[in-house]
Order: C-alpha cells, then structure tokens, then sequence
C-alpha cells in the first residue's frame, strides 16, 4: 500500500472516529438532561455504574466474536485507571452542585493545561509557539460562550481541582495503558468497564443519596424515563468506546482541544430543543474563536515540531493491537 492511500486511510479513520465520538456524547448529553431535568432521574453515579454494566455487556459480546483477544494488565495499572475514573465521574457531579456554573466551566476548561502539563511530564513532549496560541484561543472562546457567574468557595474549589485531576490522569492513562501493554481499544475497555461497573454500582446509591438526598430504588420508574434509561445505556456503549479509540488513536491534550466542538453542538442544540433566550451575540462569538481555535489546533499540531515526543521508547516486543472495527492505530503519529 502506498504512502498515499496509508495517509488517507489514516485521515478517514480519524475522521470516523471522531465524529463517532462527537455524535454520541452530544447525543447521550441531551438525552441525560432530559432524564434529569423532565423526569427527575437524578442518580448521575447510579447512572454511569448502569452505562458501565451495559459497555461490559458489548465487551463480552465483542469477545465472543473475536474482536477483543486475551490480553493482560498488571492489577496496580487497573486498579489505578479505576480510581481515577471513578473520582473523575464523582468529583464532577460535586463540583457541579458545590459551585456555580461558571467557575464549573471555568474547572472543566483547566483540564486542557492540566493534560499539557502531565504529557509534558511523564512523555517529554514539546509544543510549538502556534499549537500553544491555538490551545489558548480555543480556551477563551470556549470561557467567552459558556462562562457567566463566577463564584467559588472552599469546598467547591476542592472538589473541582480532585475532578479535574482526576480526569486528565484517566485521560492519560487511556493512552499510557495502550501503549504500554500494546492494546487496542476494544482490549482496553475489556479490563476496565467490568469494574467501573461493580465499584459503581456498588457505591452509586450511597453517593448519589449523598448528592441528592433521594433514593434511587424509591425513584418512581415510569415507561418514558425508562426508556430513556435504556436509551441512555446504549449510547453511552459508543461514548465510552469511542472515547478509548480516539485517546488512543491521538492524545488526551487533542481529545480534549477538539472535543470542545461538543460543548458547541451542545450549546446549539440546547437553544434549538430547550429554549433560545441565552442565545446572543456574545455567545455566537465565542464559539466563533473556538472554533478558529480548534481549527488552528488541528493545523499547527500536524506540522513537523507542532508536538514532539522527545523521548519516547515504545515496547520493543510487540506493536499496539489494533481495534479490527477500525482499522490498524498508527501509533507513531499522534497529533
């Protein structure tokens, strides 16, 4: 195969790959707020032990058919990835109730410096002058649409800083653990959904009482918020995977750039579906400059000396495992 049609190859399964993941988690976005905002469902930890249970169901069946093969991972490694996840997903739930909405936004737009700097740390990378300008533009034009009252107290503060770590370490460590035991996706989110599912689902109900004060088994479970349950199952099967498969294929700084387009396709299906009256002209700018910023991102990354690995040994044994549903990951070209 050509140099040529390989580069293209690569291009198209990038681009599948992230609009899987862009249309799935937009999807699963609206689907939860109307779970929760209509019908009242607010067990977001229950939830995601449920969503967890349901990717664990896809893993046994892709195992079954043979596209997740027998693989291993030393249980520190796991036990590590857990414990990142699970404090991401709870510190985030309390850092939205403990703080207001913008210093929440403000939180989740930190991760981006917080994931630079772990890559900057443990794989030596370096970026240019253009991709750092473009990480900031896409930051305050993400801040200018979305970030309105700011207010910020002790315990809010605390919470948002274990969240966002948390986060940008399980980030990391998506890609860490790929390239370190050489799995592809599918193998990945094999080891790790199981148990994301088991703690969750075992600590959910106490958390989510914690939360909300409420008790899920005392939830009046309707047809229409159930079948909204389901529904949020199943598209969270392809959030949870797609997200694996693009961490993978690039990096947690790039998921992180260019998965703020989902903070604007949110944004402008929640005006379209839930009312416009926050729609103005301040907000259409900043998603303008954010996404010039995501543009410029995609750009000045991909250019020679955009984001260098300095030193990086990759397993000498074996090559990353790739996910037969997508395609061989081109393990060396990371953006």
């Amino acid at each position: 195969m050509s140099s040529v049609s390989k580069a293209d190859r690569k291009t198209a399964l990038d681009v599948a790959s992230w609009s899987f993941n862009i249309v799935t988690s937009v999807g699963i976005i609206m689907v939860n707020k109307a779970l929760m905002a209509t019908y009242g469902f607010s067990f977001a930890t229950t939830l995601t032990g449920l969503h967890f249970a349901t990717t664990t169901l896809l893993t046994v069946l892709l195992r079954w058919l043979g596209y997740i093969q027998d693989s291993h991972i030393p249980l520190p490694d796991l036990l590590k990835f857990v414990l990142f996840a699970n404090f991401s997903i709870v510190g985030m739930n309390v850092s939205l109730m403990w703080n207001s909405v913008g210093f929440y936004q403000i939180a989740k737009l930190s991760m981006i410096p917080v994931s630079c700097f772990l890559e900057v740390v443990f794989d030596k990378v370096r970026y240019s002058r253009d991709t750092k300008l473009s990480i900031l533009l896409v930051l305050l034009g993400v801040a200018v649409c979305t970030v309105t009252d700011v207010s910020v107290n002790v315990k809010g503060f605390l919470a948002a800083v274990i969240a966002v770590w948390s986060t940008a370490l399980q980030q990391y460590y998506v890609h860490f653990l790929q390239r370190k035991h050489s799995l592809g996706s599918f193998d990945l989110l094999g080891h790790t959904a199981p148990v994301q599912a088991a703690s969750l689902l075992l600590a959910g109900p106490f958390v989510d009482y914690w939360l909300t004060e409420k008790k899920v088994y005392a939830y009046n479970y309707t047809r229409v918020s159930t079948f909204f349950i389901i529904l949020s199952c199943t598209i969270a099967v392809g959030t949870n995977l797609s997200q694996f498969i693009c961490i993978g294929r690039f990096t947690a700084v790039s998921f992180q750039v260019l998965g703020h387009m989902k903070t604007i396709l949110v944004l402008i299906l929640g005006f379209l579906f839930f009312g416009k009256e926050g729609l103005n002209l301040h907000v259409i700018l900043g998603m303008v400059i954010a996404v010039a910023g995501m543009i410029w991102y995609g750009n000045a990354s991909s250019k020679p000396g955009g984001k260098e690995c300095w030193t990086y040994s990759a397993p000498s044994d074996k090559s990353q495992k790739p996910d037969n549903l997508f395609g061989s990951t081109e393990t060396d070209e990371k953006v």
